[in-house]
């Protein structure tokens, strides 16, 4: 066994070789280790980011779709596209705009209709996310 002696003390260079190897590979998995939980955060805010971007894509698409039915159209709306909007705006999963849009359908006059509106609008507006 190949030795050192260092201040009249013997080492022994196996067990010197194999205590660096250790720090080295408990080096490398402490890298590593910070590599992974880097790359895991930041997949955490891409699919956070998606989410995000897709429930405004949807948000949208009812808007649009609200708009061009809704508030453009000329006389009475068929039941297709009252089923078709209201199949949208309960895919969008959301109490509060599924809440708002109830109360716009069970209106009474046309003053609380345009009222609600009015404020589902502004809650579609107010949902979208940067």
């Amino acid at each position: 066994m190949p030795t050192i002696r260092v201040d009249s003390k013997i080492i022994n260079l196996d067990k010197v070789i194999c205590v660096v190897f250790i720090l080295i590979l408990l080096a490398g998995s402490v890298f590593f280790w910070m590599r992974y939980s880097a790359a895991q955060q930041e997949l955490e805010q891409t699919q956070e980011a998606l989410a995000v971007k897709k429930t405004n894509e949807k948000i949208l698409d009812f808007t649009k779709l609200f708009i061009e039915k809704v508030l453009k159209a000329e006389g009475e709306i068929d039941f297709e596209t009252r089923l078709s909007l209201e199949n949208a705006v309960r895919g969008l999963d959301d109490g509060e705009i599924l809440a708002r849009w109830q109360k716009f359908t069970e209106s009474q006059t046309e003053a609380d209709a345009q009222t609600e509106v009015k404020n589902l609008l502004e809650l579609l507006v107010s949902k979208i996310k940067k």
